[in-house]
């Protein structure tokens, strides 16, 4: 679960980290390529939420246990609520609804994801056992943990904040004002190992990063950030639409799945 976000966080630290321009604002057409990407790093800093996009359409062969799509509004208390969706190169993995909420944690997978990602018998049957529930339980439980760290906007910013001395030395060049979904974006690009990280930082102050991508040596990943400061749905799943974590110890792995 973790791969593509470090990945998706990795396009991001690599780009932004570096020495301090101390920018802080301005006409982005008087701001260098590296101001512009303080800027940016310190907006990203500052959020306390964010709705966060990344799809992964990197050329690593097929694998259902790499996702392909996420899809996630998070805050910085941990709360979270989104899907994602399983399966690279071409491989189907399912998909997975997730809500957090304190230490609580929903997972509402399809049967796809649970054949392809628990296998055998033991998926049929957790497929059947739940049946479109959400599978409701607590972070001590490591299955829901492993989502729900996922959730975690502060190891974000953490990664973003610690940097590395090979990014801060890295060289940006700053492209021609685009669009990206309607809002003007000053592109800014670096190159690094084969491939092609790419920025796209809001043309008016405040300069935010809405979307980045590394393309070449393989990987080709997009990730789109929206939303920031508003808040996380705090919505969470009813009892009713619910099954508890420990219904999952029904599931014997040696059983055979009742045929239809």
């Amino acid at each position: 679960m973790t791969r593509t976000t470090a990945a998706a966080v990795c396009v991001c630290v690599s780009v932004l980290c570096a020495t301090p321009a101390f920018a802080d604002g301005g006409a982005a057409s008087d701001l260098s390529a590296r101001q512009l990407a303080d800027d940016a790093k310190k907006e990203l800093l500052d959020a306390t939420s964010l709705h966060l996009t990344v799809a992964n359409r990197s050329d690593t062969g097929r694998d259902v246990r790499t996702p392909a799509l996420f899809d996630l509004r998070l805050d910085r208390d941990g709360n979270c609520a989104g899907s994602l969706r399983m399966g690279v190169g071409g491989a189907d993995g399912g998909s997975v609804d997730l809500v957090k909420r304190g230490d609580q944690v929903w997972l509402k997978p399809d049967d796809t994801f649970w054949k392809t990602q628990v296998g055998g018998g033991s998926g049929t049957l957790a497929a059947q056992l739940f049946d479109g529930k959400y599978v409701h339980g607590t972070t001590d439980d490591e299955m829901l943990k492993s989502f729900a760290d996922t959730c975690d906007l502060d190891a974000f910013r953490g990664r973003l904040d610690s940097g590395s001395a090979h990014s801060a030395q890295r060289k940006l060049s700053k492209g021609d004002a685009t669009e990206v979904d309607g809002t003007g974006v000053v592109p800014l690009t670096g190159r690094d190992k084969g491939s092609t990280l790419t920025m796209y930082v809001t043309a008016d102050a405040p300069h935010r990063l809405v979307k980045a991508t590394e393309k070449g040596g393989g990987q080709n990943l997009t990730m789109t950030l929206a939303d920031y400061d508003k808040p996380v749905p705090s919505a969470t799943p009813s009892a009713s639409e619910s099954v508890d974590i420990s219904k999952l110890d029904d599931v014997n792995p040696n059983a055979t799945p009742p045929q239809a």
